[in-house]
């Protein structure tokens, strides 16, 4: 059974940091390409950054740095090093493969972030 359990979310002022974290289960994770995504209210999920099963790390926020991605195949763990966080960043974050359509669309609870003062 494919699972994907976030965790690291969080109420956080603008200018700060949170690194989230995603355990995977129920698949072959070094075979996966790995993916952040997030959701608001209204709002299509989008993707925020990959990684490959080579390990290169993509962000696709415009501003060089702010996220970085990185994963363990021996632990099955995918992470998002979030920085310089703004209140448009406030979403639910999930992990989940890419495209995730490979994996029948399971999707885990995800994790909130908040960035507000």
């Amino acid at each position: 059974q494919v699972q994907f359990v976030e965790s690291g979310g969080g109420l956080v002022q603008p200018g700060g940091s949170l690194r989230l974290s995603c355990v995977a289960s129920g698949f072959t994770f070094s075979d996966y390409k790995m993916g952040w995504y997030r959701q608001t209210p209204g709002k299509l999920r989008e993707l925020v950054a990959f990684i490959t099963t080579d390990g290169v790390a993509n962000s696709l926020d415009p501003e060089k740095g702010r996220f970085t991605i990185s994963r363990d195949d021996v632990r099955n763990l995918v992470w998002l090093q979030m920085n310089s966080l703004k209140p448009d960043d406030t979403a639910v974050y999930y992990c989940n493969v890419i495209p995730p359509s490979r994996l029948g669309n399971y999707w885990g609870q995800g994790t909130q972030v908040t960035v507000s003062s």
